[in-house]
């Protein structure tokens, strides 16, 4: 993963804290593992996540994992290609969090339109927790055996929801990338025949009955369904087909 050099902790956490302006200050690189941080960074650029969403208490990995997938939609969407480690981000570690936040930080520079970025009201008033980065005190007391054995027994159906969530989203992944490459494979084709033919057209030896018969190619490429309209992915938002993702 590409680093980029020159934003320090210290710069980073700054320049969020500056950007999302949240209630309480962002303190650590860790807290960017819920998702909801690059959630809003990249809605700053785009403005078309679905904000009211993203789960900002979000405190297990499972929880974690529906924020990144909102993330997911976005780069889809706007067409990125920067893959997303989910697997290593919703772990909160320092380092995984340092470098993928680096490159967002680059791509920002490079995208965002400018002005400010009013991230309370895109949230519905929601607030950037501490998230699970934050320590527990040293001196807590122990828990009791029964609240011992609830938390073994939540923890144990949090690990499978999140590798049932995990493998659902890789599957999806991998689906949509199959079908994008066979739309293009097809479209090509498309697009070589609508060549050829306008080609064909344009030259002066073309019979009054090849023309028609190219013609008639040219109407059934460019024939459109009633109640079908070409998707403009210039309006194309994320609150679109939410469920296909």
């Amino acid at each position: 993963m590409s680093i980029y050099v020159g934003e320090s902790r210290g710069e980073l956490l700054a320049w969020l804290n500056d950007l999302l302006a949240p209630p309480q200050p962002i303190t650590k690189v860790e807290q960017c593992g819920t998702g909801a941080i690059y959630c809003q960074v990249m809605d700053s650029i785009f403005g078309n996540l679905p904000m009211t969403k993203v789960k900002f208490n979000a405190r297990q990995e499972y929880e974690h994992l529906e924020n990144f997938k909102i993330l997911q939609k976005c780069f889809t969407i706007n067409k990125i290609d920067k893959p997303i480690p989910v697997d290593k981000l919703i772990k909160c570690k320092m380092q995984d969090n340092l470098e993928f936040l680096q490159w967002m930080k680059k791509f920002w520079d490079a995208n965002a339109p400018g002005g400010g970025y009013d991230a309370l009201g895109r949230t519905g008033g929601a607030a950037i927790t501490p998230g699970p980065s934050s320590r527990a005190p040293a001196n807590r007391a122990p828990p009791r055996t029964s609240a011992s054995t609830t938390v073994r027994s939540v923890s144990t159906t949090s690990n499978a929801q999140l590798q049932a969530l995990t493998a659902q989203v890789q599957e999806m992944q991998l689906h949509c990338e199959g079908l994008e490459k066979e739309r293009d494979f097809y479209f090509d084709k498309l697009r070589q025949i609508e060549v050829s033919v306008t080609k064909r057209l344009e030259q002066p030896d073309v019979c009054d009955e090849e023309r028609d018969h190219l013609a008639g190619v040219q109407a059934v490429l460019y024939a459109t369904q009633e109640g079908f309209e070409v998707p403009d992915p210039e309006g194309l938002t994320l609150e679109d087909d939410e469920e296909t993702f």
